[in-house]
């Protein structure tokens, strides 16, 4: 299969992760990067034995065909309609957007252009959550009828030098990492159909703890303590909580309930952990893994089967109409609990396609 060129818009942080996995996948050719700081683009290239460019040479590029867009969550729709305009295909981070009427934007642009946009997280492709999805699909605790989602931790002011963002307009935990448990959950249940939220925030200010800005105080602008509930397509329901309130807890990222047993799934961030299921009232006992990519950070994943997606003529599952479900989900909650108000979703989105058992590391169709 013939390699599709790659160009990285965005040298942050998160970009180590995706170039350090990008080896592995031989079907994407990394072949440049961009940033509003060459200097930083300049030392990643150097790192990663890559080019550095400006975004307009990049975008110009004919070895190019796919931009993955790691800037900042508020430019991913600017950048994204960048891309696109140029003529090439666009994975971006999560989330979509920050908002939904910008993420439509973007769906409009690229229906009309006939591209492809991608969008993280890719984590439900790992083996872990790929091995939930296939025990589910066999009916392992039976029809899933209700669960539950947890991400609660006291704050990233904590660690971050810079946490500003996490609490202004596009912040907040459930956009931060709602994606996760959101995406998860899709994939294995289907499309969520109503949702309910109520949100809340205890503080009014945050204190950085750590870095050169450490003791300065950063105003709160967003719900920090947002909860929903999740009525599927299917009939189950399934409650998530996510917040920067909480200081410690003993919940399970994500419990499922079916009408036969019970399914404990791992953190939805990660690519590896244990799956867990109990027949009835019976024990505890962990699942063998049935799929590949648990044992590493595999955050290309999303982007290696777009690229594989693009030769072989088929969907990627990391899509745009699953990113734009998942932004409206999370949207509708936070609407529906400053509006006290039940709200019907207008996005829905399929189930994305399971991964395949059984290929080699590193190749997502068969020959």
């Amino acid at each position: 299969m013939e390699p599709v060129g790659i160009g990285i818009i965005g040298t942050g942080n998160i970009s180590d992760a995706y170039l350090k996995a990008a080896p592995g996948f031989p079907v994407l050719r990394m072949v440049a990067c961009a940033d509003i700081n060459m200097e930083a683009a300049r030392a990643k290239a150097a790192t990663y034995g890559i080019e550095a460019m400006e975004v307009a040479a990049l975008l110009a590029d004919p070895r190019i065909e796919v931009v993955l867009n790691l800037t900042t969550p508020q430019h991913h729709v600017p950048v994204g309609l960048q891309v696109i305009a140029a003529g090439k295909h666009v994975y971006a981070e999560k989330p979509l957007a920050v908002e939904l009427s910008e993420a439509v934007k973007l769906v409009a642009a690229a229906e009309a252009a006939g591209l492809r946009v991608g969008s993280a997280p890719d984590t439900f492709l790992g083996g872990s959550h790929q091995t939930a999805r296939a025990a589910l699909d066999d009916g392992i605790i039976g029809e899933v009828v209700a669960g539950s989602a947890h991400m609660m931790v006291p704050g990233h002011e904590l660690w971050h030098p810079n946490p500003d963002f996490y609490y202004k307009a596009g912040g907040g935990p459930m956009l931060d990492m709602g994606p996760y448990y959101l995406t998860c959950l899709v994939n294995m249940i289907g499309p969520v159909s109503v949702v309910t939220g109520a949100v809340s925030r205890a503080h009014e200010t945050r204190t950085i703890a750590s870095g050169p800005r450490a003791g300065e105080v950063v105003s709160v602008e967003v719900p920090t303590h947002i909860s929903g509930i999740l009525d599927f397509a299917n009939g189950a329901q399934v409650t998530i909580t996510t917040s920067f309130d909480v200081w410690k807890h003993g919940h399970n990222h994500i419990e499922l309930y079916g009408r036969t047993g019970a399914m404990i799934v791992p953190d939805p961030n990660r690519f590896d952990g244990a799956v867990m299921v109990a027949d009835g009232k019976g024990e505890w006992r962990e699942l063998p893994q049935a799929h590949g990519y648990g044992d590493d950070n595999y955050r290309i994943l999303g982007l290696a089967d777009m690229a594989t997606a693009i030769r072989a003529g088929r969907p990627h599952r990391a899509g745009l109409e699953l990113a734009l479900h998942v932004l409206e989900i999370m949207e509708a909650i936070i609407r529906s609990g400053e509006a006290g108000q039940r709200l019907e979703l207008g996005h829905p989105a399929a189930r994305p396609a399971a991964m395949i058992a059984g290929l080699p590391k590193g190749v997502l169709d068969p020959a």
